[in-house]
């Protein structure tokens, strides 16, 4: 890796709750490798070459990723924080596929609600599986992380986890080398 690769992440939220993942996230792999995140609806088609990393991350509606019908669900539940018209698997299906030798690893997380923790399906599994069809080399596993309730709270112990998990693929990234 050189000192100019860094990690993007790109999150879907509708609370609020996986973006506030997705910075905890952010903290800790900036532990190790410059990171950077941006909501779904500005994320780019193609991945900029400096990004060594990708992280993929949104809610679990029904199962699996979100589609504009769970999001306009969602709509009436609480008021969202993003547009409600991409979310994270109508990008994957625009997302170009990698390229060459110097493709970004990837991988996925999601949040869910923690009372059903032990249904299947899930957001982070399904963009996973899209993301290897489509050539994308993961790195670690995938990883849910647990709200109260649909609109929230997100508790403390969840927000430290992510930031521990960023930890850990910044280890595996790197090799450990801390970031000065």
């Amino acid at each position: 890796m050189s000192v100019n690769d860094r990690a993007l992440i790109v999150y879907e939220t509708m609370f609020g709750n996986t973006e506030r993942i997705a910075r905890a996230i952010r903290d800790g792999l900036r532990q190790y490798v410059a990171a950077d995140m941006l909501p779904v609806n500005q994320a780019p088609e193609v991945v900029p070459g400096d990004v060594r990393l990708l992280v993929v991350g949104g809610p679990t509606h029904a199962f699996s990723m979100s589609r504009l019908s769970t999001r306009q669900e969602a709509c009436k539940q609480g008021d969202v924080v993003m547009p409600i018209e991409v979310g994270i698997r109508d990008w994957l299906d625009v997302l170009q596929s990698p390229s060459g030798r110097g493709a970004p690893q990837v991988t996925t997380f999601d949040t869910r609600i923690a009372k059903v923790r032990r249904l299947p399906g899930s957001a982070a599994r399904s963009a996973a599986k899209l993301l290897r069809r489509r050539g994308y080399r993961m790195i670690g596993t995938s990883e849910s992380f647990f709200v109260n309730e649909t609109i929230g709270p997100i508790r403390d112990v969840e927000i430290d986890r992510a930031e521990h998990w960023g930890e850990q693929l910044g280890r595996l990234l790197t090799g450990s080398a801390r970031v000065a």
